[in-house]
């Protein structure tokens, strides 16, 4: 068996530089891609802690869990994860077959193209840095060290807080952001003109009266950025504990692109797996065969047969929108689409009526009755309105736009949930547990305005 797999590696080692050039003849640009052989276990760390090393936290552990109970019923299967940067870092699973890993070996390269070329990712590399898996190496070390120093139970106090809100940032504010301005002017009058400028300009007549500064309100705006906040503004925090969330916040900040291009970013891989395969002539027919055959399982909807499937394979979607694109459109029309765009303008752009029934896309509503349970009715919509549905549950990481709107002289801070925006209510179970996490590093009031399941106002509060 370990011959066999030593020999499977062997030839995956001479076929990836001509996948790479391959990839390179039909227009792929990427930076170097560092491949590495891991064990499944391994495998699932990565996924579950997001990167190979990351900050130690408690959490993690109950997803590692949750991933392997997946895993061993067979409704989870990794095949490779990678890290975007200079050079990329891709693992592949030792446990794949030689045709899994040959697939994925091409796959990764449009996972490399795209994260080289999209502009969210781009912009967000360039303000992290090109070498993220190192920079959390580090980042973990600095946490151990805090450990050490303080002891587990208040480290871990502080990672509880700043994870439950690593959603919670602002992708449109820089990472290195400014604090806000300690004064405002008010605002002058108009200036004097014709008649009333010539009188104020005469002699002896009295000077203008002087504007006096007056201390800015903080925050000046409703800030959604809470992770910056908490770390600049609040009252009685350590430089420990401040740099703990602000290095969570870096973190969301390099997965921020990974969440809100998925489909973009997975359909663009899958689709030129598919295509570098379909044309290495080189490949033995037997592993071009079940390669595709890994292929068709990767792309598939969840749903077989005549059942109907309420959740979404970024891959089937992603690549039969990439495939209907360049084969209406071209190459180059797809590779600008790349670089501009993200899920959202993706969606909304090139999800028309024809694709949505190829894909045989659904819209519809789930209602919790207390006397039936869940209910969900399949509803007819039309495309605006599917297009929406898609996006929905990305905005916003995903997570409830909470806005610190009100920091008080006693250190008493003020949040407010934007409902309207968000269209919904909050879980209050959860929303009173982060709030309490949140409380052990503020240590002062906490109040989060909010609305109950039939849309009344609430307000949660620490004690």
């Amino acid at each position: 068996m370990q011959a066999a797999h030593t020999q499977g590696m062997e030839q995956l080692t001479r076929y990836m530089p001509k996948i790479e050039a391959l990839a390179a003849r039909n227009k792929l640009d990427y930076d170097p891609v560092d491949f590495e052989l891991v064990p499944n276990t391994f495998m699932m760390e990565v996924a579950v802690y997001g990167l190979p090393i990351r900050m130690p936290h408690w959490s993690f552990g109950v997803r590692y869990i949750h991933q392997q109970v997946q895993h061993r019923m067979g409704g989870s299967h990794i095949f490779e994860v990678v890290f975007p940067g200079n050079p990329n870092r891709a693992y592949l699973v030792t446990d794949n077959g030689l045709a899994q890993n040959t697939l994925v070996t091409a796959h990764v390269l449009g996972h490399a193209d795209f994260s080289k070329n999209n502009a969210l990712f781009a912009r967000m590399q360039q303000q992290v840095g090109y070498h993220i898996v190192a920079e959390a190496a580090e980042r973990a070390r600095n946490i151990q060290a805090a450990i050490e120093e303080h002891g587990q139970q208040r480290v871990e106090a502080v990672l509880d807080a700043a994870l439950a809100l690593e959603q919670h940032i602002d992708i449109n504010q820089p990472i290195h952001r400014p604090d806000y301005p300690t004064h405002i002017l008010p605002k002058s009058g108009p200036k004097p003109s014709g008649f009333r400028s010539r009188y104020a300009a005469l002699p002896g007549e009295q000077a203008p009266p002087i504007r006096r500064r007056t201390r800015a309100p903080i925050p000046p705006y409703p800030e959604s950025d809470l992770l910056w906040f908490i770390a600049r503004y609040a009252p009685d925090m350590d430089g420990w504990e401040r740099d703990i969330f602000l290095a969570v916040r870096e973190e969301s900040f390099y997965f921020y692109p990974v969440f809100a291009c998925q489909i973009m970013n997975e359909g663009w891989a899958s689709y030129w797996h598919a295509r570098l395969l379909r044309e290495a002539d080189f490949l033995p027919n037997d592993l071009y065969l079940d390669a595709i055959k890994s292929h068709s399982d990767v792309i598939r909807p969840y749903a077989q047969g005549k059942e109907l499937s309420l959740s979404l394979n970024p891959y089937h979607v992603g690549f039969t929108m990439w495939e209907d694109i360049i084969e209406r459109h071209g190459l180059e029309a797809a590779l600008r689409i790349r670089s501009e765009e993200d899920d959202f303008s993706f969606i909304r752009n090139h999800l028309d009526e024809a694709l949505a029934e190829k894909l045989q896309l659904l819209s519809y509503r789930v209602r919790d009755d207390p006397a039936t349970g869940t209910r969900i009715r399949i509803e007819n919509a039309d495309i605006k309105t599917l297009r929406e549905q898609l996006i929905a549950p990305k905005f916003n990481f995903a997570a409830p736009r909470i806005q610190a709107v009100s920091l008080s002289n006693d250190g008493s801070l003020a949040l407010r949930h934007d409902h309207a925006s968000d269209g919904r209510g909050l879980d209050l179970e959860r929303a009173q547990k982060v709030l309490e996490y949140l409380g052990r590093v503020w240590r002062r009031p906490l109040a989060l305005e909010t609305i109950d399941a039939q849309g009344k106002p609430k307000t949660l509060s620490t004690r």
